[in-house]
């Protein structure tokens, strides 16, 4: 496959500022684990008062995930467990309420029942509590008959399995295998030395709503799956809040993460290429089988659209009739694997073609999926076919 010169690409993220969508945004591609586009324009600000720049950091929402399905899935292969393993292996208190049978590839490819909280009053700072909480609650549907994405309680799961395998927190495992080796500007819980780096989310802007959808349509509806899913736990109230330093500095693995954009595109490089980087392997050939292994493809009980999850990470649905994607917000390829983030961001590997692609931006946008800034983006970097 031939990769779109960087003109192309550039004039598609050029574009969507002269639409006025953006105020600052970043996009990195990476081929065959070398950085061919690093772009960066706008600002830092909402006054349009700061520059971003190549040290720009930002928030990549639940982009995050991305990273935190890495860290338990490279903790899972170094205990000698697999996605088989049952949770209450690792974490017997998991086993209350008719969960007992659930395995940790079920619990990733959030086909485990438990997208939304209960307990929604507890603080989304309060880990402990919330995955007590999560230990002890009747899932939301039986276990792997359908599956549901859990844009805040996954990673409670995730990190509470890091640290019953490793006893470190996600975010310590992270900067511990793969942030610090790898030189990696990609935080889970930001120092405060760094936040000046940091750009503001902006909120999505009034007028820029998408067309009614069954998932906006479910989250006006009080008590709805979907809407309980992501109003708890409690303490985030919009994207605003999002730029309080307490918020920077906390370990949020679900939707916390802040990095520099070319640090999440060297990071998913790794992944395409895989696994290694400089002679080193840091994943196991096994571990990228897991990443983009497809274990749930259907219609998403909260999202209300069809979905596909490997373990942890999402892929780009395919139709089972033809084998074709039914959506290409990840390329071209079907084992293409990634994460989106609230608002527009978006970073996934494509090993069949060996390419990585980061893209984060701080002007927010409605919908539950990367839209057209996007997409233009991507199409750009992948022929038309």
């Amino acid at each position: 496959m031939a990769v779109s010169v960087p003109d192309r690409v550039e004039k598609a993220f050029e574009g969507n500022f002269q639409r006025g969508e953006e105020v600052g945004a970043a996009l990195s591609v990476w081929r065959e684990g070398r950085e061919v586009v690093s772009l960066f324009q706008g600002f830092v600000d909402g006054a349009r008062s700061v520059p971003w720049t190549a040290d720009t950091l930002v928030l990549i929402w639940s982009a995050t995930k991305g990273i935190s399905s890495a860290c338990l899935l490279h903790a899972l292969h170094a205990r000698g467990f697999d996605l088989q393993t049952r949770v209450i292996d690792l974490w017997p208190e998991f086993g209350a309420a008719g969960k007992a049978a659930i395995t940790v590839g079920q619990l990733m490819s959030h086909r485990a029942g438990l997208a939304a909280l209960d307990e929604a009053a507890i603080s989304v700072f309060d880990h402990e509590a919330l995955a007590a909480s999560l230990a002890g609650q009747v899932p939301n549907w039986e276990p792997d008959v359908a599956h549901g994405y859990g844009p805040r309680t996954y990673g409670v799961l995730a990190d509470e399995l890091v640290r019953r395998l490793m006893g470190l927190t996600l975010g310590e495992y992270w900067r511990r295998e793969f942030a610090e080796p790898l030189e990696l500007q990609i935080w889970i819980g930001l120092p405060e030395t760094q936040h000046p780096r940091v750009a503001q989310m902006l909120p999505a802007r009034l007028g820029c709503e998408e067309a009614e959808t069954p998932f906006l349509q479910a989250m006006s509806q009080s008590g709805t799956l979907t809407r309980r899913a992501f109003s708890a736990p409690a303490g985030l109230t919009g994207a605003s809040a999002m730029n309080s330093p307490a918020v920077r500095s906390a370990s949020l693995p679900s939707l916390g993460a802040i990095a520099n954009v070319s640090s999440l595109g060297k990071f998913y490089s790794i992944l395409a290429e895989g696994g290694e980087w400089e002679g080193r392997r840091y994943f196991a050939a096994e571990i990228l089988r897991w990443m983009s292994t497809p274990l749930a493809n259907d219609m998403d009980e909260v999202l209300l659209t069809e979905t596909s999850f490997s373990a942890g990470f999402m892929m780009d649905p395919v139709d089972s009739a033809t084998g074709k994607k039914s959506r290409r917000l990840l390329g071209a390829s079907t084992r293409a694997f990634g994460h989106p983030g609230a608002g527009g961001s978006l970073a996934f590997a494509d090993p069949e073609n060996r390419l990585a692609f980061a893209y984060a931006m701080n002007q927010m946008q409605t919908g539950i999926l990367p839209g057209a800034r996007a997409q233009r983006l991507v199409d750009a970097v992948y022929p038309a076919s």
